[in-house]
């Protein structure tokens, strides 16, 4: 029997969280108190604030229901390790709409942890390795959950910070702001060194660490994390507008475009076109168009265009010819300029993907 009147109605809650009907005998038993003990205990949930329906009969019973807003939750340890789990994994990842939830999710979850607990989640994401298919890069969880506590909190980061031509700082920090672009995570804040706003790429940030100094937060220039960022990267950038034309209705093809490129509008031809502005490298841009599976035409510029037409031959040299039956495969034989092929001369403007050597890359402030 539970005496402790606390204790007692977080138990009595974590049996209501469950999603069934709990007749009043069977929580009585549970809870080892009477059926008019279990009454006041459920009176008590509902003044603060938590949904619990009672319905009528013999036994008469018990659930939690959907209310106007959202009640803390009661989670028994293999329930915060799944839910731990599942957010740290998301959270490496720019997961567009619930991006920046998700990290403020994790930052409050593990604060609360226990040591045990914590070792388990971290022991069953050493242990497992995501299948991922977004375009940006992978992030470390705890190095955005430190961060989304900083913000929090308004305490000052202190971390070292690898600019885009590798030259390596440590920057001491006033942090307003996680801002995720959908495929990469960025921090906002102000740098005390320099005295000045700036925008830090999240996957070149390492040791991130909380002093605890807390400040009062600064107004931004421009009054929006997100504005701020976009002036950012557009004045570091040389941009370009582009048209294409897709031979697929715009449902279709939004489901497999990304948001940052654009949305699709139908043209009311049985296919739609789909433009924007971007920094990207023209070859990125091909690439990231052909993924869609859908048939398209460049409209402009003309680089992407010719980008897109460089793009197909590479891969049809790639493919090369098939041979026929009774004929001996060439082997050494291979067809030049093909993608991989030892020796093969490299095709003037070929195909560079983001990271290959040599390759241009989005940059960001530092």
């Amino acid at each position: 029997m539970t005496t402790d009147t606390p204790a007692r109605l977080l138990q009595l809650l974590s049996l209501l969280q469950t999603p069934r009907e709990w007749p009043g005998g069977e929580l009585a038993d549970r809870l080892g108190v009477s059926r008019r003990t279990v009454r006041r205990d459920v009176d008590r949930l509902r003044e603060l604030g938590y949904p619990v329906q009672a319905t009528k009969g013999a036994d008469g019973g018990y659930r939690l229901v959907a209310g106007k807003a959202m009640p803390p939750l009661v989670l028994d340890d293999e329930e915060a390790v799944a839910i731990a789990v599942g957010l740290r994994a998301g959270a490496g990842h720019a997961v567009e709409g619930v991006e920046e939830a998700s990290v403020r999710a994790l930052a409050k979850l593990e604060q609360v942890l226990p040591s045990r607990l914590r070792h388990r989640v971290s022991t069953l994401q050493a242990a497992t390795t995501p299948l991922t298919s977004g375009d940006g890069p992978s992030i470390a969880p705890e190095t955005l959950t430190v961060m989304a506590s900083a913000v929090a909190g308004n305490e000052r980061l202190r971390f070292a910070y690898r600019d885009k031509d590798g030259s390596a700082s440590r920057r001491l920090t006033e942090p307003h702001r996680l801002v995720s672009t959908g495929r990469r995570w960025y921090l906002v804040a102000y740098d005390l060194d320099r005295a000045d706003w700036r925008t830090f790429r999240v996957d070149r940030v390492s040791e991130p660490f909380v002093t605890g100094v807390r400040f009062a937060p600064r107004e931004l220039p421009t009054g929006s994390a997100a504005e701020y960022l976009r002036q950012s990267i557009h004045r570091r950038q040389e941009t370009y507008a582009f048209e294409v034309r897709f031979a697929a209705p715009a449902e279709q093809v939004s489901a497999r475009t990304p948001k940052w490129l654009g949305t699709p509008e139908d043209d009311g031809k049985g296919g739609c076109l789909l433009h924007g502005t971007t920094g990207d490298p023209v070859e990125w841009l091909a690439v990231r168009l052909a993924m869609t599976g859908h048939e398209f035409s460049v409209r402009g510029p003309a680089e992407l265009a010719d980008s897109v037409r460089e793009l197909g031959a590479r891969l049809t040299r790639a493919a090369g010819a098939r041979p026929g039956p009774g004929t001996e495969d060439p082997g050494a034989s291979e067809t030049p300029g093909a993608l991989g092929a030892p020796g093969a001369p490299e095709t003037p403007g070929a195909l560079r993907m983001p990271g290959a050597p040599g390759a241009p890359e989005t940059p960001g402030r530092g």
